[in-house]
């Protein structure tokens, strides 16, 4: 409970004065150790991007995305075009360094500058980015550009709740439930129940710290596998 109150004597939250109205998300480029994060181009990365999706054995990955699948590269090229001139959501591409491939897309959304919080959504990671150290680095690296460079106060991730991966990937990530908000969707012609999570900025400092304990090349042994889990270094944080 607040231990702050205003002249009625009743609580009230804590001052923000001092507070305010956040930049939007830019055309940034983030450099991790395995990976990049770059503004989405529909010339560089297009073609890359539908060769890495196609490597997948079915649509799957497609069905809790409010887009796709795609049936032909026409129609994705028509969609890359289109997320390309978007600005909420704000796209980005995520880049093998090693290869120099575009191998995903994240997207910054739903961006109240005025309230300072932020979602995460729209993230769609190819068979070369999934289950590897990078696929965390990404959400490390958007963290921190969300936390520190933008200072936004809230950082969130929704799902649909049927999605149990995209729900345990929050949990692992650092991000605290919510909530289920009950009939709040409807897409793809069916009703979405959406799962709520959310990181504010005072979490951020020991979330930052778990995620660069993890990926230090230390807790990987030689054949890549890690050694510790990431909510493992998180719990005595």
């Amino acid at each position: 409970m607040s231990e702050l109150k205003n002249i009625f004597g009743q609580p009230i939250g804590q001052s923000m004065k001092k507070w305010t109205t956040r930049p939007l998300p830019q055309d940034i480029t983030l450099e991790g150790q395995d990976c990049l994060i770059e503004p989405l181009s529909p010339e560089l990365h297009t073609k890359s991007l539908f060769q890495a999706f196609s490597l997948a054995e079915n649509e799957s990955d497609w069905t809790y995305l409010f887009f796709g699948p795609f049936t032909n590269f026409e129609n994705f090229k028509e969609f890359i075009t289109m997320a390309y001139q978007s600005t909420d959501p704000k796209y980005y591409t995520i880049m093998d360094k090693t290869s120099g491939e575009a191998i995903g897309l994240i997207s910054l959304m739903r961006i109240d500058p005025v309230h300072g919080v932020i979602e995460v959504g729209n993230v769609v990671f190819s068979e070369k980015l999934k289950r590897k150290p990078a696929a965390t680095e990404v959400q490390y690296l958007l963290m921190k550009y969300v936390f520190e460079s933008l200072q936004y106060r809230r950082y969130e991730w929704k799902c649909d709740n049927f999605n149990l991966p995209s729900k345990k990937a929050a949990q692992r990530l650092g991000f605290q439930f919510e909530g289920l908000f009950r009939q709040a969707i409807v897409y793809k012609e069916r009703t979405r129940d959406t799962a709520w999570f959310s990181i504010i900025d005072s979490e951020w400092p020991l979330l930052k710290q778990a995620f660069e304990l993890w990926l230090s090349p230390t807790n990987f042994d030689e054949t890549g596998r890690q050694i510790n889990r990431l909510e493992s270094i998180r719990i005595p944080l």
